[in-house]
C-alpha cells in the first residue's frame, strides 16, 4: 500500500466515524428523560413525527425518519402494544397502514415537553455552531438522497 492509501484507512481520517460517535452520544443524552416515560429515542422520534401530524402512512413516517418498513413496523408494534398508536388498514387501499396516536400517546405529548430543552442543554456547543451543524448535516443527508453508489 501506497503512504496515501495508508492515511486514508486511519480511523481518524473517516468522516464515517466522528458522524457515529456523535450520533451515538448525542442520542444517549435522551435516555434519561425518555425512559421515564417508557420510550426509546426510535419510538419518541416517530411520536414527534405524529404530534406534528397525527394519521399518517407507514411510509410517510418512514420517509421522514429515514428508516425502511423492517425497521419501523416492529416498532409501532411495539407502540401500538403499549397503546401509544393504533395502526388501520387504508379503505382505499388495503396494502397501505394509517398509523394513528391514542389519547395516552397524544398525552405523552405534554409529558415530553421538555426532552428537547433539557438535551440541549446538555450538549456544549454555542447556538450559531449547532445551528451550522444541524445546516452541514441536513445538507449531507440531502446530497445522498437519491444517488447511486459508486464503485457497483
Amino acid at each position: 500500500m501506497d503512504d496515501q492509501t495508508v492515511e486514508a484507512m486511519k480511523l481518524a481520517n473517516q468522516l464515517c466515524f466522528p458522524l457515529y460517535a456523535a450520533a451515538r452520544n448525542v442520542t444517549s443524552l435522551y435516555t434519561p428523560w425518555l425512559k421515564p416515560l417508557g420510550l426509546t429515542y426510535t419510538q419518541y422520534i416517530a411520536l414527534l413525527v405524529l404530534w406534528e401530524q397525527d394519521g399518517q402512512t407507514v411510509g410517510e413516517i418512514g420517509e421522514k425518519l429515514m428508516l425502511d418498513n423492517g425497521t419501523l413496523s416492529p416498532l409501532l408494534k411495539k407502540m401500538e402494544q403499549a397503546g401509544l398508536v393504533q395502526r388501520q388498514r387504508s379503505r382505499e387501499d388495503e396494502r397501505v397502514v394509517v398509523v394513528s396516536l391514542t389519547e395516552a400517546g397524544r398525552a405523552l405529548r405534554e409529558k415530553a415537553k421538555d426532552v428537547p430543552a433539557k438535551v440541549a442543554g446538555c450538549i456544549d456547543l454555542p447556538p450559531e455552531k449547532a445551528q451550522m451543524l444541524y445546516a452541514l448535516l441536513y445538507e449531507l443527508l440531502d446530497n445522498q438522497k437519491n444517488k447511486p453508489l459508486k464503485g457497483e
